[in-house]
């Protein structure tokens, strides 16, 4: 038999990288509301440097369960966690259970909820890339359509819900992101202490790549890795475990200046991304901390739910088209354009996340 609702739980769902940090920022805040949150991590980011160290420097509370799923395609990994994620809340009934962002945890932790009936809370709503291939557009689209509260980071995801004919529970609270550069720049370790720690502060470029539209297509992968590769600078890759086993089996070997090394923590990270000159990337995330950071940053992807960043004048979308890549780079060579704006809030979005679910769950803090 169930428990009976204790109607201050928040049971917290995260399974990778960017879900820690942000996961860091709102954790931060509910517990000083008093809020009672547990948090369960997936296991859809499984290895050291994906999971535990970001638990670890984040200062995350340790999950309460670690459902340990692993990687795997998308229906069996997003079945696998539906599945055990729907056994957790029938054994703790949650009051709310709160989702971060676009990954398969997102999606799986939103069903789950929804078919028990609980309350759903989706941080990082109304994102779109307008990409219906993307796996991650899918996730967050679904994930919006049954969560009771929507915390948008923007003024277009808002305007983007309300298209959809989403209006009733959607806040516009900032990004958490923004929040977690703001009170982690000063952890982070100096450059010397990093996996670049032998380069000159913006004399490299920092690349990552992960995406499935860019590792499961052969002919994107390769000539992103050849656009790396022929740089006139070191390009510093902190490699994905997925994208590691997509360049062995096609046999691509680093060439001119690239540099692989293993993936780096958040704070060494921030540390990276601080001192590059530009940053290369297919992550959201990663859009956003190079405008945080104030580093130039080139997507190589042909759309971004970030798109404040592009209109800013800080990120050019180039695709996976060699030459796009290498313009793209040589326009932002001689540095960024002016003083990067402030886009995303003003540092508080944990703290307005954590009030709006204490009072739709009855609580008393103010975050």
């Amino acid at each position: 038999m169930s428990k009976a609702p204790d109607n201050r739980t928040i049971a917290s769902v995260v399974g990778a990288r960017p879900q820690f940090i942000k996961a860091a920022v709102v954790s931060r805040a509910l517990d000083k509301s008093g809020a009672d949150e547990f948090i369960v991590h997936t296991g859809q980011h499984y290895d050291y440097g994906m999971s535990q160290l970001f638990f670890r420097e984040l200062a995350i509370p340790e999950p309460r369960l670690n459902l340990g799923i692993g990687s795997g395609p998308h229906g069996r990994q997003t079945g696998a966690m539906l599945e055990a994620l729907e056994k957790v809340f029938i054994d703790t009934a949650p009051r709310m259970v709160l989702i971060y962002g676009d990954t398969n945890s997102t999606l799986a932790g939103a069903l789950a909820a929804a078919k028990l009936h609980i309350p759903l809370a989706h941080v990082e709503a109304g994102l779109r890339s307008f990409n219906m291939r993307m796996p991650e557009e899918i996730n967050r689209m679904l994930a919006d359509r049954i969560s009771s509260l929507l915390f948008c980071p923007t003024e277009t995801a808002v305007e983007n819900l309300r298209r959809e004919g989403v209006t009733d529970g959607v806040q516009m609270c900032g990004d958490v992101m923004f929040d977690a550069a703001l009170f982690y720049a000063g952890r982070a370790p100096t450059l010397s202490e990093t996996a670049a720690g032998d380069l000159v502060e913006n004399e490299f470029y920092l690349a990552t790549v992960h995406r499935a539209e860019n590792t499961d297509d052969p002919e994107r992968l390769k000539n992103i890795f050849a656009a790396l590769g022929s740089l006139p600078r070191t390009v510093v890759l902190p490699i994905h475990p997925r994208t590691r086993g997509r360049i062995g089996e096609l046999g691509l070997e680093p060439g001119g200046a690239l540099r692989i090394v293993e993936p780096v923590g958040y704070l060494e990270m921030v540390a990276l991304e601080r001192a590059a000159r530009v940053i290369l990337t297919d992550s959201g995330g990663m859009q956003k901390e190079a405008l945080f950071h104030g580093t130039p940053c080139v997507t190589l992807r042909d759309e971004t739910e970030w798109v404040e960043t592009v209109e800013a004048g800080w990120n050019v979308l180039a695709g996976a088209s060699p030459d796009n890549i290498r313009a793209a780079v040589e326009r932002f060579d001689s540095g960024g354009p002016g003083e990067p704006p402030r886009l995303y809030g003003d540092g508080d979005a944990g703290a307005r996340v954590a009030r709006t679910l204490n009072a739709f769950i009855g609580g008393r803090g103010e975050g």
